[in-house]
């Protein structure tokens, strides 16, 4: 493979699966990893596995993961030339991208230009639109009030769903369907916006009804090369929070597969994007296309692809950012099967998806033939309260959609798993409903299926047992 030019020590910025993960493409790269930790995961895996390791605070994420001036601190005393900020966190923050890159640390992502441009969603809107891509109606700048709102909705046709301009993972957002309520969720919309992100700008756009939410992988170098590695179909969400993730999608045609992977490609190339990333496109159920956002780092669901392209996205990412050319064209890549990922949440689907906390007291993965799982977790583990409820994600690959199903059942009814509420019953639950085997399921599906299903609770209940 051949190992990057100028980083020589990474410190990895997260925790959890991802900061094992970064630790691993390190360790393979010939590249010395450290990692930041807080207080709460000092026995974590990721401290196990590093090369060295450094608590940068106590448990709340503001106080460790989220202090920039403690990261700095620990990137220097451990003499780390970059920094890999995995995804969440400060994965988007431009502010943490430029304050490494006025210190002479590499930043392993975009630039922060493109973290801005990208993270301001209705400046990615108009970015997108004059490279071409289809866009929802809606809002071109963000709104200056019930008044303005009023008439934009109006125009785009009800429902319609009002964003938070720097938001993204699925929250600040909310779908209105009559003009009576429009005013209290822009309010409402305001606020979460500010909490979450200081920063209350909403834009509107029509809400795209039954649709399906399907994203394109991309990787870019900074000598101007950017490929597609194809599309992953993230449509089994619950509340905007993804919980399974495959490729190919069911919902495309190889037309439209080609057309939108063209777009992603192009709508990169304007953005100047270098590193992985992903845009993200919502189909209707007349088989239109539209962009929704451009998520500018690694995601949750990239195994998907790469047990589908035998590419390396997170060591690819290191390289780039060490000055790499790809070396490799679109016509080198080839994708090849099914894959599909479950993540594995510490949660009760059962109770509410109420958060599941503390011992496991055991913790056996599946493995066997086109089994892939990227966990932190182990037996004897604590999970902390402070953090995202992911635990395991399951990554199958198989020949054929049917087959990759059928061997994610069989990884699922071999984790054995106890001490805390997971979500491994609703997933097999999940693999066995007509309507996901049918690959007709759409964005709405979980919400119906938890509504109708009276076998759920059972299945979780009995996962937990």
């Amino acid at each position: 493979m051949g190992e990057p030019s100028k980083i020589e020590k990474v410190l990895v910025c997260n925790r959890g699966e991802i900061a094992v993960r970064v630790i691993r493409a390190c360790r393979e790269l010939g590249i010395a990893s450290a990692v930041a930790y807080s207080a709460a995961d000092k026995d974590s895996r990721a401290v196990q596995l590093a090369d060295e390791a450094v608590c940068i605070g106590p448990g709340p994420s503001p106080r460790s993961y989220l202090n920039v001036p403690a990261l700095v601190h620990a990137v220097g005393k451990v003499g780390a030339d970059a920094v890999h900020p995995g995804y969440g966190f400060l994965s988007e923050d431009a502010h943490f991208a430029q304050v490494c890159l006025d210190l002479g640390i590499t930043f392993i992502g975009p630039s922060p230009e493109v973290i801005t441009a990208m993270g301001d969603k209705t400046n990615a809107r108009r970015a997108m639109a004059k490279a071409g891509l289809p866009l929802p109606a809606g809002s071109e700048e963000p709104l200056s009030g019930a008044a303005e709102a009023a008439e934009r909705a109006a125009a785009a046709g009800y429902p319609v769903i009002l964003k938070a301009a720097a938001g993204g993972g699925g929250k600040g957002m909310k779908v209105v369907y009559s003009p009576h309520d429009l005013a209290a969720a822009l309010v409402e919309v305001q606020q979460t916006a500010r909490t979450l992100f200081l920063d209350d700008r909403v834009y509107l756009e029509k809400y795209i009804t039954a649709a399906r939410h399907v994203e394109v992988q991309i990787l870019g170098d900074q000598h101007g090369s950017i490929v597609h590695l194809g599309e992953r179909d993230c449509s089994i969400q619950r509340r905007q929070q993804k919980l399974v993730e495959e490729s190919p999608s069911t919902v495309l045609t190889p037309e439209m597969r080609e057309r939108m992977c063209a777009a992603a490609v192009r709508g990169a190339a304007a953005a100047g994007y270098s590193s992985a990333g992903t845009v993200e496109f919502l189909v209707d159920q007349a088989g239109d296309f539209y962009f929704m956002e451009m998520n500018s780092r690694i995601q949750v669901e990239h195994p998907v692809t790469e047990v589908r392209s035998g590419i390396d996205l997170v060591a690819w990412m290191i390289r780039v950012a060490a000055g790499e050319p790809l070396g490799f064209g679109q016509e080198d890549i080839t994708l090849s099967g099914h894959a599909i990922e479950c993540r594995i949440n510490s949660e009760d689907a059962a109770a509410g998806w109420a958060g599941s906390f503390g011992l496991l007291e055991r913790f056996v993965p599946p493995a066997g033939p086109g089994v892939r799982v990227d966990t932190h977790g182990f037996p004897g583990y604590r999970i902390p309260p402070y953090y995202d409820s992911l635990l395991a994600k399951v990554i199958v690959h198989a020949e054929s959609r049917h087959e990759a199903m059928r061997r994610m059942d069989r990884a699922l009814a071999e984790f054995d798993c106890a001490g805390v509420s997971t979500t491994i019953g609703f997933h097999r639950e999940l693999m066995a409903h007509p309507q996901f085997q049918a690959g007709t399921h759409r964005l709405d599906f979980v919400d119906k299926y938890l509504a109708d299903s009276g076998e759920l609770q059972h299945t979780e209940r009995s996962a937990m047992e």
